[in-house]
């Protein structure tokens, strides 16, 4: 079961660490690349700000942006700013979130995301959780997916696992580290190909952040996965 206040609490922790690790750079190395292809460390930070800002809306009952242009233009809009005013604009922007998750309601209700992705509200914090964590390790400043939390690794793997089962471009596929396993791909009574490794690894392929190369992999080669 989804526990929506326990996750508000990793929101929380995982923040205070983005904030931290963020506040020892300068703003030369907020404009420089960052691990995602065409963005910099100051469009991760001003995406980042806006998802906050997006997923009160979401709570709220208002759609998460106007439109996918105004998303685009807003991240472009802040992404050169200094680095005092990112960090200032993410705490603020993290705060409001937390200020809107916090608000009794039925946790139970189905809330839209972007492109007309339906989910549970209860489940709203966890993918704040996912966004600060895998976007903290884009911004290449030393934290990766190793340090990420084990709970949030596996629970992670769990998502994505879930979301890429019964995809028909996927082959049936069992994932697992050498403790835990995972189910993924086409339905099938047994899987096609099993892909082995460290759960840090397994997730890099998961989530598009490693090619896979250091997994193994056992009746096929490792599947392409589609974009998320």
């Amino acid at each position: 079961m989804i526990d929506h206040a326990r996750d508000l609490v990793s929101v929380c922790d995982a923040t205070d660490r983005l904030l931290a690790a963020v506040a020892k750079l300068d703003s030369a190395a907020v404009a420089e690349p960052s691990r995602l292809p065409g963005w910099t460390r100051g469009h991760i930070l001003a995406h980042l700000a806006r998802n906050a800002d997006a997923l009160v809306n979401v709570l709220a009952g208002r759609p998460m942006y106007a439109s996918p242009a105004t998303r685009d233009a807003e991240i472009e809009r802040d992404a050169p700013r200094a680095l005092d005013i990112q960090l200032a604009d993410l705490r603020e922007s993290a705060g409001r979130f937390q200020d809107e998750a916090s608000v009794s309601g039925d946790w139970s209700r189905t809330v839209e995301l972007r492109n007309g992705v339906k989910d549970s509200a209860s489940r709203v914090p966890f993918r704040r959780w996912v966004e600060v964590e895998l976007h903290h390790v884009d911004l290449g400043i030393g934290y990766e997916l190793e340090d990420l939390p084990e709970e949030f690794t596996e629970r992670e793997i769990d998502f994505l696992t879930e979301r890429f089962a019964g995809h028909p471009d996927v082959p049936p596929t069992r994932v697992t580290d050498g403790t835990r396993a995972w189910s993924t791909g086409r339905t099938a009574t047994e899987p096609e190909v099993t892909v082995t490794g460290p759960s840090a690894d397994l997730l890099g392929w998961l989530c598009g952040r490693r090619d896979g190369s250091p997994l193994s992999t056992d009746g096929g080669p490792l599947p392409a996965l589609p974009p998320l």
